[in-house]
């Protein structure tokens, strides 16, 4: 291990953490897909297999920070956000479940989707498998702070309770990206590892610190330079990209970093609305699930994946690059979108 890789461990380190995943996310090679596209090099790195908890997911990795934190300050009910179908949601439902603590969830409607049952089936039918209090709310998407999630927390106190404020995503929080900045400390330990270098990370972005963590964390290692290219998912991008920069400025800063590099987010695959596949989206997802049996989500990792097939066929991403695809989860959302796959 480098010890620019050592030193980035140390500072998180310095943070109280609940383990929640298995240990490192796996990491593999899609032969088929990158011989399909004929261009770089590609490889996958699985949040959708990091943790035994409810499918795991991205979210999962944060939350080993902010439960932590929650435990910290007494807390015993974990009040967070999202839209009906949100990964985010059932991760802090596990999340909570696992520690033994109380759950509300603020599910908002933020897309408009007619299948009949899609406020019944997926992410929130595990949501309240696992006993969380979920409330449904009629609101559009956006990623800013919601009157809902604050009602929701007020109530909690007045019932006597000590909430722990956990924002969508689990983003928007001093801690928010430290889960991501160690995922970068284990790519560097996988790439020494495996013997490669990816040179090109490709994630998508909506509310932000999953990206941003990245960015922080990579700029803790020495070493040559890489793209963390963000492809949002969120149809906002200006208000995502200045998120992922504050939430960058602050992890760095967390961890003693300087002279963090521009973000790169790539608004052309969202499809022109939050939550809702185009017909490049469910390409994608087709072709990740019949080249590698690898199966994504059309809220998510369905437009990254579009972004990855088109940026790596098309040149963008140059031939001779080794690129790692972060897969971030998210596929009980499908039960709910079945109209797209008849």
């Amino acid at each position: 291990m480098s010890s620019s890789v050592g030193q980035l461990r140390e500072g998180l380190a310095g943070l109280s953490r609940y383990p929640l995943l298995f240990g490192p996310s796996p990491v593999h090679e899609l032969e088929r897909l990158g011989a399909h596209l004929g261009g770089a090099r590609i490889w996958a790195k699985r949040e959708d297999c990091n943790s035994g908890l409810a499918y795991g997911g991205n979210k999962t990795r944060k939350l080993e920070y902010l439960l932590a934190d929650a435990l910290t300050e007494g807390c015993d009910t974990l009040v967070s956000i999202g839209g009906v179908q949100s990964n985010h949601t059932r991760q802090v439902a596990a999340a909570a479940a696992r520690a033994g603590l109380h759950c509300v969830l603020v599910q908002e409607s933020w897309v408009e989707w007619p299948d009949s049952v899609y406020d019944r089936v997926g992410n929130i039918l595990l949501s309240r498998l696992m006993g969380a209090d979920v409330r449904l709310v009629q609101a559009e998407f956006t990623i800013g702070l919601r009157p809902s999630w604050e009602n929701a927390l007020a109530e909690v106190r007045e019932g006597g309770g000590k909430p722990y404020a956990i924002p969508a995503g689990a983003s928007d929080h001093r801690l928010g990206g430290m889960g991501f900045a160690g995922w970068a400390a284990e790519v560097a330990e996988q790439e020494r590892q495996l013997g490669v270098f990816f040179d090109t990370v490709v994630v998508c972005s909506v509310t932000g610190s999953t990206q941003a963590g990245m960015i922080a964390g990579f700029a803790a290692l020495d070493g040559p330079p890489r793209r963390v290219i963000g492809i949002d998912a969120s149809a906002a991008p200006a208000a995502t990209e200045t998120q992922i920069v504050r939430i960058a400025e602050g992890t760095a800063e967390l961890l003693g970093v300087t002279g963090l590099p521009p973000v790169e987010l790539d608004d052309r695959y969202h499809a022109g609305t939050y939550g809702i596949a185009d017909e490049r989206t469910l390409a994608a997802m087709r072709v990740a699930a019949r080249l590698e049996g690898m199966i994504t989500d059309p809220v998510y990792e369905g437009k990254s994946m579009a972004g990855l097939i088109d940026l790596v066929s098309s040149g963008e991403i140059p031939q001779d690059s080794t690129v790692l695809y972060a897969h971030l989860g998210g596929q009980p959302a499908l039960n709910a979108y079945s109209a797209l796959f008849p």
